[in-house]
């Protein structure tokens, strides 16, 4: 299996585990990511229009020091399975800043590589004490934060006919629901500066999503342990990944 991410340091979280996590559960993936810090879709888009040549190239979770253009990716890398895509964090609530660029995006992946599934990527809100410019946006809250990326991925999937992967709503699920990670009340935070995942934690939940969406396999199978992480806390976020995706 082979995945391609046009994205940011936000794409960048959710693979870094997934090649690991994935080989552990006798899977074989290949996770590629065409990254540039903070990019947003119409950034994207103004990107594989001029054809430019400034992404970062990494394969696996690691960089492997060599700019690429989104059409050298989508044409020379050879097939994909699976294309991603999402907004900047700092845009991410905001419906009128997706189209008509992930329309482009979508267009551009569809046509060139028609066999691969393109599918939506759906980030995660900043942490209640973020001090992100952008988390001013939404009130400084992450529940009304969370709403609106929400809202404004899954208009864009609906207008798209696509599939979403649905990590921001694994992780507010984390924060609300499951033990020991509700932040405001002494839990542990899933972000590790307001707004980028947590190492080991929130990292991993993403990968087990990634997998559970897109490659069908139980989150449980996953004997991969982080650095940092405790097998009892491995054990227990699959539980939670696995049975929240199956009420998803």
């Amino acid at each position: 299996m082979r995945s391609l991410s046009i994205g940011n340091s936000f794409s960048q979280d959710a693979c870094a585990f997934l090649h690991q996590a994935a080989e552990s559960a006798k899977l074989e993936w290949e996770c590629i990511n065409l990254y540039i810090g903070g990019c947003s879709l119409e950034y994207h888009a103004e990107n594989l229009r001029e054809n430019r040549r400034n992404y970062s190239l990494e394969i696996n979770g690691q960089s492997t020091g060599k700019t690429i253009s989104i059409k050298e990716a989508l044409e020379d890398l050879g097939h994909f399975d699976f294309i991603t895509l999402q907004q900047a964090s700092h845009f991410s609530g905001m419906e009128e800043t997706y189209f008509p660029f992930i329309s482009e995006l979508f267009t551009a992946c569809r046509k060139t590589q028609p066999d691969a599934e393109t599918v939506i990527h759906e980030t995660w809100a900043y942490e209640t004490d973020s001090t992100h410019d952008a988390f001013v946006n939404y009130g400084r809250s992450q529940k009304k934060m969370f709403s609106m990326l929400r809202d404004a991925y899954k208009k864009a999937a609906d207008m798209l006919g696509t599939a979403i992967i649905p990590v921001g709503d694994t992780i507010q699920h984390f924060r609300e629901k499951v033990p020991g990670f509700d932040y405001p009340n002494g839990g542990k935070p899933l972000t590790r500066d307001g707004f980028h995942l947590s190492i080991p934690d929130g990292r991993f939940i993403a990968a087990l999503v990634w997998l559970e969406i897109l490659a069908k396999t139980d989150a449980r199978k996953v004997v991969f342990i982080p650095d940092g992480m405790t097998e009892t806390m491995r054990d227990m976020i699959e539980k939670n990944v696995h049975s929240f995706l199956q009420s998803y």
